[in-house]
């Protein structure tokens, strides 16, 4: 499959892990709800764990590592899943950090607008969230190099809590 193909669209859930960089116990909650998929929930989370975010334009950019690449992603709690513009895409596939066994499939997805577009499925590695790490989560990639980073919810679904700060710009995962 070629670089030309990767659109990174939007994740789906399947099987996540979660460890925190500090060593912190792994807890397994036995979440099977995905009817024989190999699908569990794990979180490994320091109790309060904050990242500073910087608001730009009336939106929250919070700054993540996803496979070893520094990017910022607008916090969109309205956004069902993580998503990377096919620009991220290719820079990721240049470097080797998405290659062909990352490419899922493709699968449809409604935007902001409500319009109806493909995008690619891929499985990003790691993101890294203030030293929160989720392993093996999806993504999807959108056909479009302008695309917002979006920060949705297959990433902030594993977390229990999060709580905003606004005066002091920052988020707080519990």
């Amino acid at each position: 499959m070629s670089i030309a193909c990767l659109i990174l669209t939007g994740c789906r859930r399947r099987h996540y892990d979660c460890t925190v960089d500090n060593g912190s116990e792994v807890v397994d909650n036995g979440d099977d709800r995905h009817n024989g998929d190999d699908y569990r929930t794990e979180r490994s989370i320091r109790r309060g764990t904050k990242v500073k975010m910087e608001s730009k334009g009336g939106v929250y950019l919070v700054p993540i590592n996803v496979n070893g690449l520094d990017l910022k992603f607008i916090f969109d709690t309205g956004a069902s899943s993580i998503c990377i513009s096919s620009a991220e895409a290719m820079v990721m596939a240049r470097q080797g950090k998405i290659t062909d066994k990352d490419i899922l499939g493709q699968e449809q997805f409604q935007d902001a607008t409500g319009g109806i577009s493909v995008g690619t499925v891929v499985n990003l590695e790691t993101v890294n969230i203030g030293g929160i790490v989720l392993h093996d989560v999806e993504a999807t990639v959108v056909d479009n190099i302008s695309a917002p980073l979006l920060l949705g919810q297959t990433a902030l679904a594993k977390f229990g809590k999060i709580s905003i700060d606004y005066n002091n710009l920052t988020i707080e995962f519990n």
